[in-house]
């Protein structure tokens, strides 16, 4: 791996990808929130970025509810985790968030990309 990986990070909404970017660059690493879960590319994670590194953050419905995401179906929920497949299936870190706090979600990806 390069001395200075990028890191992509994808999964569905409100799974805290944006806090995750946040907390990953202030600890000096090259980040992108790749917006898979708009994409009805099953690769698409892979054509805009083309990471050295991806971790794939999860979250269930009723968490997205809980977190802000009040007006959206079980449907529509469901068509983001089947957009996401391709990326959950090629993810170098898998993070379920639903019971860990954001700093517990940055823990696991520094100490997996070895910062922690």
């Amino acid at each position: 791996m390069k001395s200075d990986p990028l890191v992509g990070i994808v999964g569905p909404s409100k799974s805290g990808k944006s806090t995750l970017k946040k907390g990953l660059e202030a600890n000096g690493y090259r980040v992108r929130h790749i917006a898979q879960e708009h994409s009805f590319a099953p690769s698409m994670w892979k054509l805009i970025s083309n990471p050295d590194v991806l971790i794939f953050l999860d979250v269930a419905y009723p968490q997205t509810l809980e977190r802000g995401q009040p007006s959206w179906t079980q449907e529509e929920y469901n068509e983001e985790i089947q957009r996401l497949e391709h990326a959950r299936e090629h993810a170098n870190l898998y993070i379920n968030t639903n019971e860990v706090t954001s700093d517990e979600t940055l823990a696991a990806a520094l100490d997996f990309l070895g910062k922690n």
